[in-house]
């Protein structure tokens, strides 16, 4: 998955725009030049990305950008790469490397290559940037999970084999909308018609096996203190493995919302409070499986609040998170609008 940022950020991406200045030509000056590499790793064994520099205008004369490389995978020994530098030819707008693992019998672990892009008399970087490259070993297991490197999805972290090597976290909630924007632009459920509580949801996204929640409640405060859930999941709801199911308050969902199940609240409404409320999902047989604090948030911040990254981290703001490009929410999407 390519990762996208604001310019000139300097931390290991796949995916990276910059502004650059030209010492020789007038036609690309001041141009916007992005750096896409199509894998953030590569196998060792034949495996191979590519990285592809893109400038936002065409040149008069080729362009060649240099490329310092460091890191402890060797060019020579570990892999190839087709050049040193990426050549934007004269009348294109872009150019682009390969790089490509070599095999070898010797266990040596994730190694990686560090890519940084240099200043030359051609152009003139407001600010230098690297991109953080792994080469797998498919020879070795870093994390001691029986699945090896090249195809562990989590090669640094101790994790399940039927889940690709990755943890299972359980059942989580990975975004909550409680205060739908005001105008149609907090249309949520996408049904045409903007409702404070009908475009109120929450994702969940199931880290483990295919789960039956049939029977399973969701509560906030009010309705947990009167035992009155909001929403009852109905029987034969089973959320398949690294699945997600969204619940909004009402209305009629309408859209594809990345494959996910879609529900609304069998109560009539979720009625979270923005002031401050938790969140409560309770098991058929009444143990507590889930619950959200949402009284740290904002009051009123007109979007949802998500984890960053997806599923593993902390709940921020959705329109602050570059990958989003401005949205508001993404019921049923990761937080850059592509399906689990």
């Amino acid at each position: 998955m390519n990762i996208k940022s604001h310019f000139v950020k300097l931390i290991s991406l796949s995916f990276i725009s910059i502004i650059i200045s030209s010492c020789t030509t007038d036609d690309i000056e001041p141009a916007l030049i992005t750096f896409e590499a199509s894998e953030n790793s590569f196998s060792e064994n034949g495996g191979s990305i590519t990285i592809k520099a893109t400038l936002n205008t065409t040149v008069s004369e080729q362009i060649n950008i240099p490329l310092s490389i460091t890191g402890s995978a060797s060019s020579t020994s570990d892999y190839t790469i087709s050049s040193n530098h990426i050549s934007i030819p004269k009348g294109a707008t872009n150019g682009e490397i390969t790089l490509t693992g070599l095999d070898d019998v010797q266990i040596e672990g994730i190694e990686s290559i560090n890519i940084t892009v240099s200043n030359n008399n051609q152009i003139i970087l407001l600010q230098e940037f690297t991109l953080n490259i792994q080469l797998l070993d498919d020879d070795s297991d870093t994390d001691n999970d029986g699945v090896p490197d090249t195809i562990d999805a989590c090669p640094t972290v101790f994790g399940e084999v039927a889940n690709n090597g990755c943890p299972y976290l359980g059942f989580i909630i990975n975004e909550v909308l409680y205060d739908p924007e005001g105008t149609i632009a907090g249309d949520a459920n996408g049904d045409g018609t903007r409702d404070a509580n009908d475009d109120e949801f929450i994702e969940f996204f199931n880290s483990g096996p295919a789960l039956d929640i049939s029977g399973y409640k969701i509560f906030d405060t009010t309705a947990l203190t009167n035992n009155v859930p909001r929403h009852v999941f109905p029987a034969g709801t089973i959320v398949p493995a690294n699945g997600v199911i969204v619940v909004f308050g009402g209305g009629n969902p309408t859209g594809t919302f990345g494959g996910a199940l879609v529900q609304t609240a069998s109560g009539g409404q979720i009625n979270i409070t923005n002031s401050g409320d938790i969140i409560t999902v309770q098991d058929a047989l009444g143990n507590t499986v889930v619950t959200l604090d949402v009284e740290p948030f904002s009051d009123n911040p007109d979007e949802s609040y998500t984890r960053n990254p997806d599923v593993t981290g902390e709940f921020i703001q959705h329109a602050s998170i570059p990958e989003s490009l401005g949205a508001l929410f993404s019921p049923g999407t990761k937080v850059d609008g592509s399906s689990f």
